[in-house]
């Protein structure tokens, strides 16, 4: 056959069987999962690669840093130091006349005094630093429990001023030696004994006391506390050290002493005219001369009455806060007429002192006014601030018998006429 006559050899194409299609599909779905897991790592690699930094680096790169954000960071001011505060507040004379001494007698023949501070306590307690005026020396029952004139106090009365939270106790009054130097001692030797971390100033047992300045510490701060008295009604103190008097050239050493050991000072001083709401003439030198040798706080006591607040300032800029007279904290005065009224409206001084940079200021300051509750019996008598009494109350009080023109609104009159702004209702 002529070879042009030849046909084109058809290829013949193979029939695949089964297993050769099982092997061929397999092959393609390993081929086709190999692409599937480079695809998926080029992916992840560039998620990687693509991770945003961390807006704060470490502290050790921050010098690599583009310009303006290393001096931000170099520029920001560090916060502001926490500004400092000490809460103070006072109270005036634990005055023990023979009522509020009976008032303590339990059944059992044992005494307690908690009563007085009941409706106050939790003021008292919750300042930093609370100080009080104990007009009447502590010498115990051993000496016989008295009143007006020649007073002497139960040790309990010391007792329920602790649990009240009072951390100073003042004892430099005109009564500190009413029982003379028996009384002092006994006093003194109750409180080292009973209580050995409460300071007690104004009186002594030795000359070595005497010289020492209390220093009040807290949050670094140094608080100097002087307490003087203008006398003993006339009783002579047995001891000079004994009782701590306003003696001009004693309390300018003190005063000029306590300005090289303290940031702050504060001077509580038994001065003025008894029951008169003015300012002596006697209070204003000793004012002055507080001022002059750089008191920074005075808490007057004595008068038994509240007497004006003001800031004083000497020709360098120095200014003082005087509290004149915070008048009683708690009687039961036998007297009565016409004024007797006023003895029984007391107030508290609540001073907060601020600490900034080292340098302590009066950053706030107030009075809190309150009443004497003249009730007599076991565990009666007490105090309350003026904003809690009521007229119910008010009927209660055995002072609405000694004067009538005791009433509510008297009590708020006169704390608006003697305290003015200060005087929140």
């Amino acid at each position: 056959m002529p070879e042009d006559d030849r046909r084109p050899r058809r290829r013949r194409r193979k029939k695949w069987s089964a297993k050769r299609w099982r092997f061929e599909l397999t092959r393609a779905g390993i081929l086709l999962g190999m692409i599937l897991l480079i695809v998926l790592l080029v992916k992840g690699c560039q998620a990687v690669l693509n991770r945003p930094v961390k807006e704060d680096p470490p502290a050790d790169t921050v010098e690599t840093l583009p310009r303006e954000q290393t001096q931000e960071q170099v520029t920001d001011a560090p916060p502001e130091p926490e500004e400092k505060t000490i809460s103070l507040i006072m109270v005036g004379d634990i005055l023990l006349h023979t009522p509020l001494q009976d008032s303590g007698l339990q059944p059992d023949g044992s005494y307690n005094y908690d009563h007085f501070f009941t409706h106050t306590k939790d003021l008292i307690s919750q300042a930093d630093l609370a100080l009080v005026n104990q007009e009447v020396i502590l010498g115990g029952t051993e000496l016989g429990l008295s009143g007006y004139p020649a007073f002497n106090g139960a040790y309990e009365v010391g007792d329920a001023l602790v649990k009240a939270g009072f951390d100073v106790i003042l004892h430099a009054t005109n009564h500190a030696v009413d029982k003379g130097e028996r009384g002092i001692l006994n006093c003194l030797h109750f409180w080292q004994t009973s209580y050995p971390d409460i300071a007690v100033l104004g009186i002594h047992d030795s000359q070595e006391s005497q010289d020492e300045i209390y220093i009040y510490e807290q949050e670094g701060v140094k608080i100097a506390i002087l307490n003087y008295t203008y006398g003993t009604n006339g009783i002579a103190v047995p001891q000079s050290y004994e009782v701590d008097l306003l003696e001009e050239d004693r309390v300018i050493s003190d005063l000029d002493w306590a300005e090289e050991l303290a940031d702050f000072t504060i001077v509580v001083p038994h001065w003025g005219t008894e029951y008169t709401h003015e300012v002596s003439a006697s209070q204003e030198r000793w004012t002055q001369i507080f001022l002059a040798h750089g008191a920074d706080l005075v808490i007057g006591a004595h008068p038994h009455v509240i007497q004006p607040v003001e800031w004083v300032e000497d020709d360098a800029g120095h200014k003082m806060l005087v509290y004149y007279s915070l008048g009683n904290f708690i009687n039961f005065t036998s007297g009565s007429g016409d004024g007797v009224r006023q003895r029984a409206v007391g107030a508290m001084a609540t001073v907060t002192l601020s600490v900034e940079n080292g340098e302590v200021t009066i950053s706030d300051y107030g009075v809190i006014p309150l009443v004497a509750h003249m009730v007599e019996g076991t565990g009666n008598p007490t105090v309350y601030p003026l904003s809690e009494y009521t007229e119910e109350l008010l009927a209660e009080n055995a002072m609405t018998q000694k004067d009538p023109g005791f009433t509510l609104e008297y009590c708020k009159q006169l704390c608006r006429d003697v305290f003015g702004e200060l005087y929140q209702e």
